[in-house]
Formats: structure tokens, sequence, C-alpha cells
């Protein structure tokens, strides 16, 4: 590196993640953190060894500071369009935690802004990082699947009462949280699944609250249809006790993978006689394996929100676009506004999909 950047987390709750990697990232002068919740910033504070000085209450006096030259804003998601503008306007690069925001205008406001500010936007989608999706999105982008058929992608989730009731009950409200179970946590699902598949042309939905008094959805199930002209389902629940796999199933005309948690278990190929490469693939990506550390042990940091931090602060060092820009998380918010939409209306949404005016 040949220089390091002064970074900030606002934020503390998902932020954790985003602290415990900017304070090991190459390239970083780890500077501020910051939270309403003041029990919360000094015991962070003292966890990662941040200075008192250096812990903030005030989100506009940390922005004032021009030794800032990236933020992570890891607030709550409603609150994501007004925080990422005013870093910008600050003149700050901003790595926005999912969903880039809960509506699709302020998204595009976000966007606007880091534009006319000439500053980055990115958007953490970490389990892109992952080695085994990395091989599945290689292998289809390669052609070894041939026709995608239908890809399934699933996540089968638990959260109790207690859950939806933490940080002033902010998960289980539509105007900070923007729904339930799909813009929350199937989001990172819905971002794999037009990654691997290619852009969605339709979804058919249906949603429900079932076993916890939200007024959003904790469970959601539809059917997708992809510009490719594959077919797909989406399921996503927090009713699943006591918290169950997210599993992919890709089907192509010459191949089939399978995958769970991140890792692989199943890789057949048509032309893989015998299933020598599906044992060599599994060694790697499968439950047990170990890649990239085995080849590279350097690689590890690559991963998870610590390559998506990492990553942002060699995009600033280098002066070029953040690996998963803005513009990428508004087509996964864009998918799941259709979903609720079909939900709502009990009808077949197509992309691109303009929500209806807000009353």
């Amino acid at each position: 590196m040949t220089r390091e950047i002064g970074y900030a987390v606002s934020g503390l709750g998902v932020g954790r993640s985003h602290v415990a990697s900017a304070v090991k990232a190459k390239g970083c002068k780890f500077v501020a953190i910051c939270d309403r919740n003041e029990e919360l910033l000094h015991k962070l504070g003292d966890e990662f060894g941040i200075a008192p000085e250096n812990r903030y209450t005030s989100y506009e006096e940390l922005l004032r500071r021009p030794d800032i030259e990236a933020v992570s804003v890891c607030t709550p998601s409603g609150m994501h369009r007004d925080h990422t503008v005013m870093a910008l306007r600050a003149g700050k690069h901003v790595l926005t935690e999912k969903p880039l925001e809960i509506r699709l205008d302020r998204i595009d406001e976000m966007l606007r802004v880091a534009e006319e500010e000439k500053k980055f936007l990115g958007c953490v989608f970490q389990n892109r990082l992952a080695p085994a999706n990395r091989k599945m999105k290689e292998t289809i982008d390669c052609g070894r699947l041939g026709k995608l058929i239908t890809g399934n992608f699933h996540l089968k989730w638990y959260r109790d009462e207690a859950y939806y009731g933490k940080n002033g009950g902010w998960r289980a409200t539509w105007a900070m949280n923007g729904g339930g179970v799909v813009m929350n946590q199937t989001i990172h699902t819905v971002d794999l699944m037009q990654w691997l598949m290619g852009p969605v042309k339709s979804v058919f939905a249906k949603t429900g609250t079932y076993t916890h008094p939200i007024e959003v959805e904790d469970t959601a199930v539809a059917v997708i249809t992809f510009e490719n002209g594959a077919i797909g389902t989406l399921i996503g629940t927090t009713c699943a006790y006591p918290g169950l796999e997210v599993s992919i199933q890709i089907h192509g005309a010459k191949g089939s993978m399978y995958g769970k948690n991140n890792k692989l278990e199943l890789f057949k190929m048509a032309d893989d006689e015998g299933f020598a490469e599906e044992a060599s693939v599994l060694e790697q990506f499968g439950a047990g394996g170990s890649a990239p550390a085995a080849a590279d042990p350097s690689a590890l940091p690559k991963v998870g929100h610590a390559g998506q931090v990492q990553d942002m602060i060699e995009a600033v060092i280098e002066n070029r676009p953040p690996m998963i820009q803005g513009i990428e998380g508004r087509a996964s918010v864009e998918i799941v506004q259709a979903i609720y939409e079909s939900a709502r209306t009990g009808k077949e949404v197509f992309l691109p999909f303009v929500p209806p005016a807000e009353g």
C-alpha cells in the first residue's frame, strides 16, 4: 500500500463486523466509530482499543473530521439514504450495508449524489466473496452447465420474538426495515440469485406473518422467471425452528450444483467422466474444504465483511470502483419490492418495476 486512509464506522450492530475488519485491514488508519447508544459505543471502543476521543454519538461531528476518507454506514436500513448522502456530501467514500436502502427512489438519490460528488458508493453483499459461490458463478459463466433450467434459492432461519424487539424494534417495521424476512435476511440470497442466474424478468409471490407479532412478513415464497428463460423459486422464512440452512440448487442442461451455507454439496457435470472433477471441487469448496487458504493463505482476509472492507480501502487508494457497487445493490431491492407488490396484488409483476407512489 502506498498510503493509509482514514476509516470510520457508523452503527455498531452489524457494524461490529466492519470495525473488526477495519482495524486489521491493510492500508487503513482506523479513525472513529459512531453510535447513539453510548454503552455499546464504549463497549466496542474498549474491545478494539479505539481512543475515547475517536468515539462519537454525533454522526455530524464525525463527518466533520478531515482525516476520514471512507465510512461504513451500518445504521437501520431506512436511514441508509440520509446517512449515506450526508457522508458523500461531506466528501467521504461510502460502503453501505445491505439493503442499500428500502426504497428505489432513495437509492436513486444515493447514486446520483455519489456521481455528483465523484465519490465511490459500495454495497455489502459479502456472500459473493465465499469461494464456493464464486466457483458456482465461474462454472455458470464459462458455460459448463449449458442452458440454465431452474434455480432454487431457500433461506430457512429462525428468529424469536426478542429479536424483533431489539434496538427499538426497527426490524419489525415497514418504515425502518422496508419489509420483513425478504428485505432483511433473504436479500443476500436474492442478490446471489440474480448474480448467478442472471436478471429477473418477473416474480409471482405470496407472503405471510405466521409466528411473530410484527407488521411485516416472516415468510415468503416466490416463483421467479429469469430473462434467460430459466425459472426458479425463492423461499425466505424466520420461522424454521431451530434455524436451518441457506440452500442453492442450480440445474442446467449439462450439469447441476448444490450449495449449502456457502459450501458446495454437489457438483455434477455431464462431461465429468468418473466424477474426478466433482471430487476435487468438493474437496476444495465443500464443507470440509479449505479453499482459498490452502493454496493462498493471504486470501483469508478477502472473504466476508473483511473482504469488502479491505476492497473498499484499496478502491479509495487505487482510485477505482469497489467490487460491488451501489447500482448492484439497487437490483436486489427492485426484486424485493416486486415480490411485495406481487404478494399485495396477487398478480405476476414484471421488471423493471416502478413502485406505486406513496399516498
